[in-house]
């Protein structure tokens, strides 16, 4: 396994480079990007660009190991009822996918949407099974997962049915995208590693504190790492271990440590 820093919690103002060398000295070897709406890495960056970046990350010994679209000038919402939005997302969810092909990044992490009081769950969960079915032929194309993270949307609450969603998908470039500190409010993450694990394809650690409801530094909340790691052995995950830890909780270089000493358990 490899220390893993998501770019969802890194400054935007960071150039890429600044990116690799600050993530590098503060004891990371694998990040995960993002796609935002402008600067070095959009939907419209021309793949020659796109190589070059994946190349510097290559050239820097940093492993580049998922990507998350996260543009807000256009839709990525499949939950919703409205067959426009529906096909707009799907179409900006396969430019996403375009993007992590050019840069050799082999997984993209998809939330789906979010339910409404006026969006039924029977209906959320039809429009994104048929959206995803429509989706997987082209991320199996491409050789690229579309791992499916729980992102308290109010949407496949349980480890059963977030398997069975999978399964009903049908393809094994679907799956999920793990998270330790999302799952706490309902249950326990070592659970969903378990009957989710064949479907389980990157994870992000971050530690809950249900007292309070707060997002502690990692090892100070009630995410029971010693069971995630034996439950993540026992399905043989090797993958990077991406920090979602925000700086304002701590510092990028302790949450680092954190990491090393969890996989040691």
């Amino acid at each position: 396994m490899k220390v893993g820093l998501s770019c969802i919690i890194t400054p935007r103002e960071w150039s890429f480079d600044e990116l690799l060398d600050k993530s590098k000295a503060a004891g990371y070897e694998a990040l995960e990007l993002v796609i935002t709406d402008e600067g070095e890495i959009t939907l419209d960056t021309p793949a020659s660009e796109l190589q070059k970046l994946a190349a510097r990350a290559a050239d820097a010994g940093m492993e580049l190991a998922s990507i998350c679209p996260s543009f807000r000038n256009v839709p990525k919402d499949i939950m919703t009822n409205d067959a426009a939005v529906r096909a707009q997302s799907m179409d900006n969810i396969k430019k996403a996918l375009d993007v992590a092909k050019a840069m050799g990044i082999d997984t993209m992490l998809l939330t789906l949407g979010a339910l409404t009081p006026d969006l039924y769950y029977n209906e959320a969960y039809a429009n994104s099974l048929q959206c995803m079915q429509k989706l997987a032929p082209y991320a199996e194309e491409l050789d690229v997962n579309l791992a499916i993270e729980y992102v308290w949307n109010k949407f496949l609450l349980s480890p059963m049915e977030f398997a069975r969603f999978c399964d009903e998908c049908g393809s094994p470039k679907v799956g999920l995208f793990f998270d330790t500190g999302n799952m706490v409010v309902f249950g326990y993450p070592e659970h969903w590693i378990r009957i989710c694990g064949k479907h389980l394809m990157k994870v992000h650690f971050k530690d809950f504190k249900r007292a309070g409801y707060a997002w502690p530094p990692l090892l100070e909340g009630d995410v029971d790492f010693p069971a995630v790691m034996a439950e993540l052995r026992k399905i043989g995950y090797d993958g990077a271990l991406l920090s979602e830890v925000a700086p304002s909780i701590a510092s990028f270089e302790d949450t680092a440590v954190a990491i090393r000493k969890i996989m040691e358990m």
